[in-house]
């Protein structure tokens, strides 16, 4: 797949394989659900309406086409390790390189985003600066992704169970009240007697695509965390599978509810809307129930923030596309390095949201805007070139394939493309666009200065290592 072999023949590290089926399972889940849904939904009601959950539909179903791309893909050729890799089996090594330190950049300043949103709602309960809280919960978190894989697992899953549960109940409790204790008719004037299901037109529910995408994003992460299960090909083919389809549902189901229970002109942006419905519902606590769950969320985006953008850096040192010292590996198989490495950002970052929120800390989240959509897309075309290029040489690789193939794949390509023109029409999401962009630029020109580097020291074969499995995927089928 025109890929350049390693030079070197030094075997290398390999990650450890501590993590089970419902590990992987429950770090899907839990990487779409955060607070994205329990909070951030709340503009899109606001600025779509009950067509929300519509919004939320679209976006769930590109997401759920990029991920079964991913899953194709991981049972054709297993061993690569990471899901960004499968840009430089397809498309080459620049794809491989900014796919995968673009994909790094977008946990690293999650991470902070999320301490910072976390210590802002432990306030409530420790008197103390924002800062010192958020530092506290990511030296926590840090100390945990340094212990073992296991330990990462074991708290991710516990997360994603509680964020899971928390859904469950809540579409329990909603579905009961508007059947049995709603006043007669306000779940019918609640979606359509506030100037109609779409108020501010069909077009409202696309534009906010865009936004949705990021919240359903992140199921990814169990490709990552399924090289290092006990059986990663059913770990991937499981997720593919099932789980998106049950996030879907969480999403789609719970913003119909919301719309069918609270008025959509009530919902004031920032504040959850699963609060308001709760509320609503005469629930007593409501308040605090719901920051406990948020807090659970956004601890479980740092868990797994750091987790996978260690991993990225693992990978891109395996291809020389990062230093090899963050090769090395404790007796736990834990790359050390690449796990404080990416915690450090973290902490500049959280320095630069308390010192300059609306400057440096407002341009970095900018900047990672639109990198899961750059990601998406990348891996959508991967898919393609690999795909035919196995249905050319070895056909009988493909145990899960994509659906009307290539013609949905040509969709989601397009799909996706579109949305970023959305972006780019957008006044209050080009600048997210533009950001974005920059870091694509700087990715691509840091990854010259790699393949000159590499090209004047080696004659222009690739350094770094290459896991046996993978090179051994590799090899089959350039």
């Amino acid at each position: 797949m025109s890929v350049p072999q390693s030079s070197s023949s030094e075997p290398a590290p390999t990650l450890g394989a501590a993590l089970r089926q419902r590990h992987v399972t429950m770090i899907a889940l839990g990487g779409i659900i955060g607070a994205g849904l329990f909070v951030g939904s709340s503009a899109t009601l606001a600025s779509v309406g009950p067509a929300a959950c519509v919004s939320y539909l679209v976006a769930g179903i590109v997401v759920l086409m990029v991920m079964r791309m991913l899953g194709e893909m991981a049972l054709a050729v297993p061993g690569v390790g990471s899901f960004t890799e499968y840009a430089r089996v397809g498309l080459g090594n620049w794809a491989g390189f900014t796919n995968g330190w673009l994909y790094w950049y977008f946990w690293v300043i999650v991470v902070a985003v999320e301490a910072v949103a976390g210590a802002a709602i432990l306030q409530r309960w420790i008197p103390a600066p924002v800062w010192m809280i958020g530092l506290v919960l990511l030296s926590i978190m840090t100390v945990i992704n340094l212990l073992s894989v296991k330990s990462y697992g074991e708290f991710e899953f516990w997360f994603a169970s509680i964020k899971v549960a928390a859904i469950i109940v809540f579409i329990a409790i909603g579905a009961g009240y508007l059947l049995g204790f709603s006043p007669a008719g306000s779940a019918v004037a609640n979606l359509i007697g506030h100037h109609g299901f779409m108020p501010f037109g069909a077009m409202s529910i696309f534009a906010a695509v865009p936004t949705v995408i990021f919240a359903v994003g992140g199921a990814e992460i169990a490709t990552i965390a399924a090289a290092e299960s006990d059986d990663p090909a059913k770990s991937v083919a499981a997720m593919t599978r099932s789980v998106i389809l049950r996030v879907i549902t969480f999403y789609v189901g719970s913003m119909f509810l919301i719309a069918c229970i609270v008025p959509w002109s009530s919902i004031v942006t920032g504040h959850s809307p699963f609060v308001a419905a709760l509320e609503t519902m005469r629930i007593p606590g409501a308040a605090d129930i719901m920051n406990a769950i948020v807090l659970v969320a956004v601890l479980s985006a740092l868990n797994s923030g750091l987790y996978v953008s260690s991993r990225i850096l693992f990978r891109l040192a395996e291809r020389g596309d990062a230093p090899k010292s963050l090769l090395k590996l404790t007796s736990n198989k834990v790359p050390r390095l690449a796990v404080l490495l990416s915690s450090v950002v973290g902490y500049v970052a959280i320095v630069a949201a308390i010192v300059s929120p609306q400057g440096v800390f407002l341009f970095l989240v900018n900047a990672s805007g639109a990198v899961m959509l750059f990601v998406y897309l990348v891996t959508a075309l991967a898919q393609i070139r690999i795909r035919r290029r196995i249905e050319a040489t070895d056909p009988q690789r493909l145990t899960l394939r994509m659906w009307l193939f290539p013609w949905l794949s040509y969709a989601v390509v397009a799909a996706i493309a579109g949305v970023l023109a959305a972006m780019g029409a957008d006044p209050a999401l080009r600048p997210q666009l533009m950001a974005s962009a920059a870091s694509l630029a700087v990715a691509s020109a840091a990854y010259l200065l790699t393949a000159k580097r590499q090209q004047s020291s080696h004659d222009g074969c690739a350094t770094g290592y290459l896991s046996p499995i993978g090179q051994q995927a590799i090899e089959g089928r350039k």
